[in-house]
């Protein structure tokens, strides 16, 4: 279960032979943020990601989605609860999606010809009934990915803010969209500055004893 709105990470898990079945968090992020008082890039990132998984965990002890008591018995799966929160890091400052056309503009006059470090942090909580397996672990990790951008013109960076497609991501860009082509590089996993980084969610499933080939034996519905 993705407990995120985002349509990269689920084409990403899709892609990857994983059919999640999405129910998006209600965190007020900003409300998280302050109250653990984190100012850390990783430690933002994490902090939300593990918010945002207890979230719609919560939800299936409350019986939604099939879940009763804290477990659920069916569709084992979509009971593997995943939250993840992505930010930029600009020289240890955190950024996360612009609040309008005009920070858009400005983080992105900042970025270009520069490197950023885009950290997306991962919480895995494994909500599945203990008689079908389940642990009752939860866990997480951050995923860091080094993107360096190109030198954009201002001209760019206008047309690019102006299809509304920074608005809506963490760091104002992708690299699977529209935004490619101003990303010269990166160093880690591509996969993570989309939005969720596969060997490091694998990791996780082997820490609640799920092998990831399970998940493209079993997807369970879209």
């Amino acid at each position: 279960m993705l407990a995120s709105a985002s349509p990269a990470r689920r084409a990403t898990l899709t892609t990857a032979g994983v059919r999640p079945h999405v129910v998006v968090s209600t965190v007020d992020e900003d409300a998280v943020v302050a109250a653990h008082g984190v100012t850390d890039p990783q430690d933002v990132a994490l902090v939300l990601a593990k918010a945002k998984a207890e979230d719609v965990a919560a939800r299936l002890g409350e019986g939604a989605d099939g879940g009763t008591g804290g477990h659920c018995a069916a569709d084992a799966e979509h009971c593997l609860v995943l939250g993840c929160d992505s930010v930029l890091d600009l020289d240890g400052e955190v950024h996360g999606k612009p609040a309008d056309a005009e920070q858009a503009v400005a983080r992105w006059v900042r970025m270009r010809g520069g490197t950023g470090v885009l950290h997306t942090g991962h919480w895995l909580i494994d909500a599945r009934d203990p008689a079908g397996g389940g642990t009752g672990g939860t866990l997480g990790a951050v995923a860091s990915t080094t993107v360096h951008f190109a030198d954009v013109t201002d001209e760019e960076i206008a047309a690019y803010v102006a299809t509304g497609e920074p608005l809506a991501v963490a760091g104002a860009f992708t690299v699977d969209g529209l935004g490619g082509a101003f990303v010269t590089g990166v160093e880690g996993d591509h996969h993570n500055v989309v939005g969720v980084s596969l060997p490091l969610l694998r990791e996780l499933l082997q820490g609640v004893g799920v092998p990831w080939p399970k998940l493209w034996q079993e997807p369970g519905p879209a």
